[in-house]
């Protein structure tokens, strides 16, 4: 009984951890379906003749292999498989956000993507800064603050300063630092990238992954 109640626990943990990184993935995947059209038009009229002849409402294919950080996504379990496929179909049509996301990344992702490497983060890490604030500096219900949403006692645990006259999480290059010390420091603990994301994204479930 008790070999069977831990093997129930394990499932549930697994599916937990995808749901925690699972908003990451999702932006890798909806990302690389918009970005790399190299379709270009040089007229309006052009562009209208293509968008009426071509534009097609339809389901995307779910991935039959997806890796987050270098690491396998575990899409032959039936859950992870299903709660993914939920997820595009979501934000797949969700256009006006997507073009706002891939408007801004081009702004945000040359700062971080030096700053990743610097840390030997992997680049994917990235798109948990679209998953976390959209790539703006939003405060969120938690207090969460600024591109990688930190709350005032993390920020000030990884070096970043915050008061009321300063809160340098709102200051793009030193909290994308401060993020990279966080998962570094996690990455160590758990020795998955993975886990690391779901760490970042749910915290209690470090916890979890510490009593398996």
């Amino acid at each position: 009984m008790t070999d069977k109640k831990n093997k129930i626990n394990l499932r549930v943990f697994i599916k937990n951890i995808f749901y925690a990184s699972a908003s990451i993935i999702i932006v890798v995947v909806i990302f690389n379906l918009f970005s790399y059209s190299n379709t270009r038009f040089n007229h309006e009229e052009e562009y209208k003749k293509n968008v009426e002849n071509n534009y097609a409402v339809y389901a995307f294919p779910t991935p039959e292999k997806l890796d987050f950080a270098g690491e396998k996504v575990p899409l032959e379990n039936f859950d992870v498989r299903e709660s993914l496929d939920l997820e595009i179909l979501k934000v797949a049509y969700w256009h006006s956000e997507m073009f706002l996301y891939l408007k801004r990344a081009n702004r945000v992702f040359p700062i971080v993507e030096p700053i990743l490497k610097k840390y030997g983060i992997p680049d994917d890490f990235k798109y948990l800064m679209v998953a976390e604030s959209g790539l703006v500096n939003v405060v969120s219900p938690a207090r969460a603050e600024g591109y990688w949403q930190f709350l005032s006692g993390t920020a000030r645990e990884y070096g970043l300063e915050v008061n009321k006259e300063v809160d340098e999480r709102y200051h793009l290059k030193k909290s994308t630092e401060a993020a990279c010390k966080y998962l570094k420091k996690r990455y160590v603990k758990f020795g998955s990238w993975s886990m690391a994301a779901a760490a970042y994204n749910t915290p209690k479930l470090a916890v979890m992954y510490t009593e398996h």
